[in-house]
């Protein structure tokens, strides 16, 4: 597989044609940032963690059935993807209340939410990502009423295996954000899952294991990632 020209540079993550018009490669950097790029820094090691923490996850929803458009790992920091047309939203799904939700509704933070919330978000640095619903999205042109449905459908199937994934490490899965594409046109799970883009706290203390713990300055960034991890079994080696 030959790696062309760099299309496209993230906060985090960057990606490059290939000789397969249908395959992308998709490379973890060590960037980091927060609060729409107001907070960055530059953690050693991030890029190689995530990418291995993503192919595990990305590898587990394959098996359970959920189309992805991971492939493999090449090196420590680039995996081959499938080329998506990536539909302009986040979908969110919390099972605990933190972060927004918390300050939108004066909820206390750590509360079960049963059953947990589904959310749509507008994928736009220049607007603040906002909140938008399913006749937004619809009427928009975002997305159609018959990929809404199958996304929701998608991200609850994924709750269901990845929160039983993460209590047996002894971890609450409390949010996270998935994006979704189509390839050939059929809609699958996209971009990455790794704590940058979820929150992750144990079970018994409640301490952070995510990228808050970067947000809030709390250190130790790549070294929580790297613990759940390896409460979840990947291998980093």
């Amino acid at each position: 597989m030959q790696k062309l020209e760099e299309l496209y540079t993230g906060k985090a993550k960057s990606v490059f044609r290939t000789d397969d018009p249908d395959r992308f490669i998709m490379v973890f950097r060590n960037d980091t940032s927060a609060f729409d790029g107001k907070k960055v820094a530059q953690l050693e090691r991030k890029g190689m963690v995530n990418n291995r923490f993503n192919a595990f996850i990305m590898e587990k929803l394959a098996a359970a059935g959920i189309p992805t458009h991971f492939e493999r790992v090449l090196s420590d920091n680039e995996a081959l993807v499938k080329k998506l047309e990536m539909l302009p939203l986040e979908c969110v799904v919390r099972n605990y209340a933190a972060g927004s939700i918390c300050r939108r509704y004066g909820l206390e933070e750590g509360m079960v939410l049963n059953p947990p919330t589904f959310e749509l978000f507008l994928k736009s640095d220049a607007l603040g990502d906002p909140m938008c619903n399913e006749y937004h999205v619809h009427s928009f042109g975002w997305a159609t009423e018959e990929q809404i449905a199958r996304m929701k459908e998608l991200t609850f199937r994924i709750n269901d295996v990845l929160q039983p994934l993460f209590l047996a490490g002894n971890m609450l899965l409390v949010d996270y954000k998935l994006e979704f594409g189509l390839f050939n046109g059929e809609l699958m799970l996209g971009d990455e899952f790794s704590p940058d883009g979820c929150r992750i706290w144990d079970k018994d203390t409640r301490e952070k294991l995510d990228k808050d713990r970067f947000r809030q300055d709390l250190g130790n960034v790549v070294e929580a990632y790297e613990e759940v991890g390896r409460r979840l079994g990947v291998s980093f080696a």
